[in-house]
């Protein structure tokens, strides 16, 4: 028994460093790539401050524009995400990276409305499959128990990104030299890093464990066979296949759960400057400093958020939470008055939305296995990024019929009450996905 008992110590501590080496080694890095993707994605909201009159967009040309990128996404992201898995994430990202940074430096050069759809159509085209892809890419070197807390920690890039973003952002758009506007310059100075980026990722990132020299032969063992366990039990209980996943319930309602997240998250991102620049007139600096408050928020939820809910083993709870937090922060943005009420609404909204996405994908990711996972991830994420069009475009259309954000917020604010209460019916049924403990009992497949 003592022999067993110190095995089973030394194993644990086997397991502890090398998830601790994976973090430090692939985590920053990984944060870095989703910071610049982060902030071409939404950047057009700060540039929307001066590109709309420039080019004579209205609110509601504005948010098609701006939610076109996602039908892109949506059309090569799961073609994408089996190419990834195919040739391997160090060569499929570092050409994800190279073609969206061009096409986001091309944003610059637009004209009028139809070059504005077609170019960030071409950006969502160029990005799909690159978080999906880093999903499943965390699975390969992540077993699922500590999958929560990493996949939040990554995701707040997209929380930094407004924080780092908004003021970079502001401060560009006062740059007006060799015969370009500031949103112009900021169209390329924030989009050429992604192409320096995508060739360090074909020097920096190794593709699967078994290349990883940089782990140690004991590290490495243990690695792989805790994934070989994970994946035996998975294999049995979970969703195996793509053609399961595509069928699967379970799958779609995840899908759903998602999509108004994102609805939520992207009808408010791509509006804030706006909605700021609307109650504040404040300067285009000062906007991009207020915009990074509710970013911050964003960020210690996901990661307190994320802790909590691999600390208690428990996803579902913590999705519809963080969901119902951001309905009731949006409702409270549009009902009150003064500036100070509203951002604080904002801020609780983006705790809320931003809290929900890794207790979110780590249950998404604990039952997709085998050539159900880069297709299965790919299809949540693709059904759900379609709310990134639906959102802007519901908020510019709002916006256009009555003059005031007031009730786009209130509209997004009934989308993510949508959303928490599908969240919650996600584990309704005993076996469901969701439930406590998700680490230790894996669903049936439907």
């Amino acid at each position: 028994m003592r022999d067993s008992s110190r095995d089973f110590n030394s194993q644990g501590e086997i397991g502890r460093r090398t998830v601790r080496r994976i973090s430090y080694r692939l985590v920053p890095f990984l944060f870095i790539l989703y910071i610049v993707a982060y902030i071409d994605r939404v950047n057009v909201g700060f540039a929307a401050l001066q590109m709309n009159a420039a080019l004579g967009l209205s609110p509601a040309v504005f948010g098609l524009g701006s939610g076109i990128f996602f039908v892109g996404y949506f059309l090569f992201e799961i073609p994408s995400n089996l190419i990834l898995a195919r040739v391997g994430a160090r060569l499929w990202i570092a050409r994800i990276m190279i073609t969206w940074g061009a096409a986001a430096c091309v944003t610059a050069f637009v004209q009028g409305p139809r070059t504005f759809y077609l170019v960030r159509f071409l950006l969502g085209l160029s990005e799909a499959g690159f978080f999906p892809g880093m999903i499943l890419y965390l699975t390969y070197w992540l077993p699922a128990r500590y999958r929560a807390r990493t996949i939040a920690l990554f995701m707040t890039a997209t929380a930094v990104s407004g924080v780092i973003g908004g003021p970079i952002s502001g401060m560009l758009l006062t740059m007006h030299t060799a015969g370009l506007s500031g949103w112009q310059w900021l169209f390329i100075l924030e989009g050429a890093p992604a192409v320096a980026l995508g060739i360090i990722v074909l020097i920096f990132l190794t593709d699967s464990p078994e290349q990883a020299k940089w782990l140690s032969s004991e590290e490495r063992s243990w690695l792989l066979e805790e994934l070989k366990n994970e994946a035996h039990v998975t294999e049995r209980h979970g969703i195996r296949y793509l053609s399961q996943a595509a069928r699967s319930g379970r799958v779609w309602l995840l899908a759903l759960i998602y999509f108004s997240i994102v609805i939520a998250m992207y009808g408010t991102g791509l509006w804030l400057p706006q909605i700021i620049k609307e109650m504040s007139r404040l300067s285009e600096v000062g906007i991009g400093i207020v915009s990074a408050v509710p970013y911050l928020c964003a960020a210690i939820g996901m990661t307190f958020v994320g802790l909590s809910s691999d600390r208690t083993g428990e996803r579902r709870l913590h999705t519809a939470g963080g969901a119902l937090l951001a309905s009731a922060g949006l409702m409270w943005a549009a009902y009150t008055q003064t500036p100070v009420a509203k951002i604080a609404g904002v801020s609780l909204a983006a705790l809320g939305i931003w809290g929900s996405l890794g207790p979110f994908w780590a249950l998404s990711t604990s039952f997709l296995c085998g050539s159900a996972a880069p297709g299965g991830i790919a299809l949540i994420n693709s059904i759900g990024n379609l709310g990134g069009f639906l959102g802007p475009y519901l908020v510019g259309i709002i916006k256009d019929m009555t003059g005031a954000f007031k009730y786009g917020m209130m509209a997004l604010s009934l989308i993510a009450l949508l959303g928490a209460s599908l969240a919650l019916a996600a584990g309704a049924r005993p076996g469901d996905v969701g439930g406590r403990r998700d680490r230790d009992r894996e669903p049936e497949a439907d």
